[in-house]
């Protein structure tokens, strides 16, 4: 397949940034999205966990979450590169990741997308002993967040949320992210699958579920009624050839906007939440 070009193919830098909430290939064409992928150090390829990261730097600093002194708590770290992103921008972070039996009992421990301690985040162009001071590393159950971590300006996962059993219990844990980690005026940042195939049947248990638009908006309006303010849900309309394209096991490395988990095909999606009270 020959892959549009983001050196050819223009987006009016004027024109609106991510304002949509699921991944469209329209956005990797923006030079916003090319000057965080800068900050990130990932190439410009036609990759949902790319969108992700930026999508989650794009709304932290649209929604004036990032700036000296403010606090960033992050969930199933991995070794993703935005604890250094968000640490040069002068923040302090915390992040964490699942505690190792769980990590082995699912077998994420086997794989680079689980963080054991903070020698495993990259630290990006920061030199190691400044970010060691301003990036720390905690274990961290998604399903029974730690009391103690509280207080945060901001909150962000990227698409690890749909890995907690149950469709259920990933909702609980973005309310439960906003309830329990974040200070009023606050924000929560998550990413997440979104079944593009049905909006009716999915996955609702198991290793990984997948949000039916009618699951993510249901929360919003949840989130909503508790008082919080929650972005619109808008799906992309994906009218360019790319979008279409839906990438199969054994997955390949580009393009990768849309993937077939099991009967559905699923992109990438985000919410941001701001605690009202």
């Amino acid at each position: 397949m020959t892959l549009p070009s983001t050196e050819t193919y223009r987006v009016d830098p004027s024109s609106a940034f991510m304002r949509y909430s699921t991944c469209s290939s329209r956005d990797f064409f923006h030079p916003e999205f090319q000057r965080i992928s800068a900050l990130i150090d990932v190439p410009l390829n036609f990759h949902r966990k790319y969108w992700e990261w930026v999508f989650i730097i794009h709304h932290a600093i649209r929604t004036g979450s990032v700036g000296e002194g403010t606090r960033g708590l992050v969930f199933g770290v991995g070794q993703e590169a935005l604890p250094a992103v968000f640490a040069q921008m002068g923040c302090f972070i915390t992040a964490t990741d699942a505690p190792f039996q769980i990590a082995l009992d699912t077998g994420w421990s086997k794989s680079n997308q689980f963080a054991t301690a903070l020698a495993t985040l990259p630290n990006g162009p920061m030199d190691r002993a400044a970010f060691e001071r301003q990036v720390e590393w905690r274990e961290c159950d998604m399903n029974n967040i730690d009391p103690s971590l509280q207080g945060y300006d901001f909150c962000w996962s990227s698409c690890c949320l749909e890995h907690l059993g149950t469709l259920k219990a990933g909702a609980d844990f973005i309310i439960n992210s906003v309830l329990n980690t974040l200070k009023v005026g606050g924000v929560a940042i998550h990413t997440t699958e979104f079944n593009v195939s049905s909006n009716t049947d999915t996955l609702e248990s198991g290793s990984t579920v997948i949000y039916r638009r009618r699951d993510l908006e249901a929360l919003v309006a949840e989130i909503r009624a508790m008082g919080h303010e929650v972005d619109d849900f808008v799906i992309a309309p994906d009218n360019l050839v790319i979008d279409n394209y839906v990438d199969t096991p054994p997955f390949s490395q580009f393009p990768h906007l849309k993937l077939r988990i099991e009967n559905y095909v699923s992109t990438s999606a985000g919410l941001i939440i701001r605690r009202m009270k």
